[in-house]
């Protein structure tokens, strides 16, 4: 422990976790939320920005089966590119795509493992994205994770002036 945590006082020593739990409520439910300290916070974003290649691969090849059969017209009119690695439609890479659907997945996985518990001795950092999924909707998500968001920014939203 540093010398501030000790100026603080035995009581601060004890409580000093829940000094870092946020909450807030959607859908009746009220949602906890362990503030990250920044070291923690680091650690997340690197983790977000590590991609697994071979989920890549699956996402890429999930979005591009329907390509299977594109048609030398919709070729010829520029729609639809295809290259040794890519298909591209409208301008949009598909590889791309699947990348940035693994970073959402991501990075919503991570803002959902500083929710607290309920139940004790229960470890967040066991949880997946398909266990996210299976309980909430895809805009559902988005929402908890803006929440999540602003309870473990909360000044920042403040001091923009709001």
């Amino acid at each position: 422990m540093n010398g501030l945590a000790n100026a603080l006082g035995k009581d601060f020593l004890k409580h000093k976790e829940q000094v870092r739990i946020r909450s807030f409520e959607l859908g009746g439910h009220t949602f906890k939320v362990k503030v990250p300290l920044t070291a923690e916070f680091e650690v997340m974003q690197q983790r977000m920005k590590e991609l697994d290649e071979a989920q890549v691969e699956k996402y890429y090849k999930e979005i591009t089966e329907t390509f299977s059969d594109i048609t030398e017209s919709e070729m010829a009119k520029g729609t639809v590119e295809v290259t040794d690695n890519d298909i591209v439609v409208d301008g949009r890479s598909m590889r791309e795509a699947a990348k940035n659907k693994l970073i959402a997945e991501q990075r919503i996985t991570e803002m959902f493992k500083l929710l607290v518990p309920e139940e004790q001795g229960f470890d967040m950092n066991t949880i997946t994205y398909p266990m996210i999924e299976e309980l909430f909707p895809f805009p559902v998500q988005m929402q908890i994770v803006e929440q999540i968001s602003k309870v473990i920014s909360a000044g920042y939203e403040g001091g923009k002036g709001k």
